[in-house]
């Protein structure tokens, strides 16, 4: 009799639990937040490019570049997220900070310091915000390749930057993906193919 009543409970609760709760509650979200339901997903043009949630990586120069990350073999790997568990008297992290260093300075002519974030992963691999630190040693090097003043890719920067959460908590970060698209949608004096 309890092995019954056992394997009724199970059963009834797996439905419960695992089918009525997840579909009730999926249901709800898709209908008071579809944005954040669906992955809070940015579509340009009918694509989708991105999350503002997750890091992703950006190599060309004329766009402000994100966070190293260790998450998968090429990087950015939503489905290998992680850190590289390397800890700060590892040989192989201080060789890999190292090198960062130096290809931030040799892409950010003049920068005096590099900021931290943008020469160590993040503990997900996926981080998809940099410090404003981060963003204003890159404002040169991008404006300069896209034809752009200073003062207006500085302003972007400073309209991309979240604050901190009741102006007390956390850190003030700038999402990287959003900052490009807003650069993208810029047009530079003279060019018209916002390149």
């Amino acid at each position: 009799m309890r092995l019954w009543t056992a394997i009724r409970m199970t059963i009834v609760l797996t439905v419960l639990t695992g089918i009525v709760y997840p579909f009730a509650i999926t249901a709800a979200a898709r209908a008071l937040f579809p944005y954040q339901a669906d992955g809070s997903l940015i579509a340009r043009a009918g694509v989708i490019v991105g999350s503002p949630l997750i890091g992703q990586n950006f190599a060309a120069p004329r766009y402000f570049q994100g966070r190293p990350s260790a998450a998968g073999d090429q990087g950015y790997d939503a489905d290998s997220s992680g850190g590289s568990n390397l800890g700060p008297t590892n040989k192989a992290l201080a060789t890999a900070v190292a090198a960062r260093v130096r290809a931030v300075r040799a892409s950010n002519p003049g920068a005096a310091g590099v900021p931290v974030d943008l020469v160590t992963a993040s503990g997900s691999g996926l981080d998809p915000e940099i410090s404003p630190a981060a963003a204003a040693l890159q404002i040169p090097r991008v404006a300069k390749t896209r034809g752009l003043r200073e003062d207006i890719v500085a302003a972007l920067v400073r309209a991309n930057t979240r604050p901190r959460f009741l102006g007390l908590f956390g850190e003030p970060g700038v999402n990287v993906l959003t900052l490009n698209l807003a650069l993208d949608r810029l047009r530079p004096a003279g060019r018209s193919d916002g390149s």
